[in-house]
C-alpha cells in the first residue's frame, strides 16, 4: 500500500534503520538479508532524496533529516500498533495475549506472585515475560518494546502513564547465629560490617544513595546479580544484606535462621510505580492487567 508515493511497508524497515544505524543489524532485526535491506535503504533514500545513513569515521551516523524522522516514525508506528492491538472487549479466559514487564526479582517476589497465581486460573492462555531492569527501561517503554515497567518513581518517564503502587524502605538482614549483633546498626557499625550486595546493570539505588550521603563502603565480600540470592549467603556467617523492607519481611518469615536488623540512620524511602505507554490507556487488555497489579499492591500487608 502506498501513501503519498511511499510504500507503507517500508516504515518498519525505516524505524529499524534509524534505531540500528546499520544495514546488517537492521536486517537481522527484521529477519531479512543484508542485500534485501540494502535495497530497502536505496528505496528510502530515493523517496526522501537524502542518504539517511552516512559513514562518519569508523561508524555510521544519521543525517539531520534522518534524525528528525526518528521520533515521528516511532510515534506513528506505536499509534498503529496500539490501534491494531486494542479490541472492543477483553476476555481473559480465552485471550492469548502476551505481556512483557520490566521488573526486578524483588518486585516479582513482593508484588507479582499473587498476580501470576490469579492469571494462572483466570487467563490460562495469557503469558507474561519478565525482563530485568536496565538503563534503557524508559526507552523500551517509549518505543513500545515492553507493556509495563515497575520501578522506583525516580526512574519513571514523565511522558508515560503511571500509577503509584506502594512505598518501601530499607533494612538489614543477618543470621541469628554467627555474630553478636547490636539491637540496630548505626552508621559506624554499618560501615564496618561485612556486606553481601546485589549489583546488576550498575550500582543499586541504596548503594548510590549511600555513596552520595556518606561516601563509599568497603568492597562487598560477595556480589550477586539479583536480590533473591542474598539470603542464601547469610547463614553461618557474620555478613549483612541490605534489602527492601517488604522483601526482608517475607525472607525472615521463610528462613528461620535469619532476622531483620534495623538501620539506626536515615535511609531513603521508595515509591514503586507502575508505568505503561499512554497509547495503551484505553486498551481493555492492558486495563485488565493494570487492575490486577494495582489490586495486588493494595492488598500488601502494612509496612513495618
Amino acid at each position: 500500500m502506498r501513501y503519498q508515493r511511499l510504500d507503507l511497508n517500508l516504515l518498519t524497515a525505516l524505524r529499524a534503520l534509524l534505531s540500528e544505524r546499520n544495514v546488517t543489524r537492521a536486517g537481522e532485526q527484521l529477519h531479512v538479508s543484508q542485500s534485501a535491506m540494502s535495497g530497502i535503504l536505496a528505496r528510502l533514500r530515493d523517496f526522501f532524496e537524502d542518504p539517511l545513513i552516512v559513514p562518519v569515521g569508523r561508524r555510521m551516523a544519521l543525517t539531520p533529516l534522518a534524525e528528525s524522522l526518528v521520533e515521528p516514525v516511532n510515534d506513528l508506528l506505536l499509534r498503529l500498533d496500539a490501534t491494531l492491538a486494542t479490541r472492543p472487549q477483553f476476555d481473559p479466559a480465552s485471550s492469548r495475549r502476551r505481556f512483557s514487564i520490566i521488573a526486578s526479582d524483588y518486585l516479582i517476589q513482593v508484588l507479582m506472585l499473587p498476580v501470576l497465581r490469579a492469571l494462572h486460573h483466570e487467563a490460562p492462555a495469557v503469558s507474561i515475560e519478565f525482563r530485568q531492569p536496565s538503563n534503557s527501561a524508559a526507552t523500551d517503554l517509549e518505543n513500545g518494546e515492553v507493556d509495563f515497567v515497575v520501578n522506583p518513581a525516580c526512574f519513571s518517564s514523565a511522558t508515560q502513564s503511571s500509577a503509584v503502587l506502594f512505598r518501601d524502605h530499607y533494612t538489614a538482614v543477618v543470621a541469628t547465629e554467627g555474630a553478636d549483633w547490636p539491637r540496630a546498626l548505626d552508621l559506624d557499625a554499618y560501615r564496618q560490617a561485612r556486606h553481601v550486595r546485589m549489583e546488576a546493570n550498575g550500582r543499586p539505588l541504596f548503594e548510590t544513595w549511600f555513596l552520595a550521603e556518606h561516601g563509599a563502603l568497603p568492597p562487598a565480600e560477595v556480589v550477586v546479580n539479583n536480590f533473591s540470592l542474598l539470603p542464601h549467603l547469610l547463614p553461618g556467617t557474620a555478613r549483612v544484606a541490605t534489602l527492601h523492607t517488604r522483601m526482608a519481611q517475607q525472607i525472615v518469615a521463610q528462613w528461620p535462621g535469619l532476622r531483620r536488623l534495623p538501620l539506626a540512620f536515615d535511609t531513603p524511602q521508595l515509591d514503586e510505580v507502575l508505568q505503561w505507554h499512554r497509547y495503551r490507556d484505553q486498551d481493555p487488555a492492558s486495563q485488565w492487567l493494570r487492575e490486577k497489579i494495582l489490586s495486588a499492591a493494595a492488598a500488601l500487608p502494612p509496612l513495618d
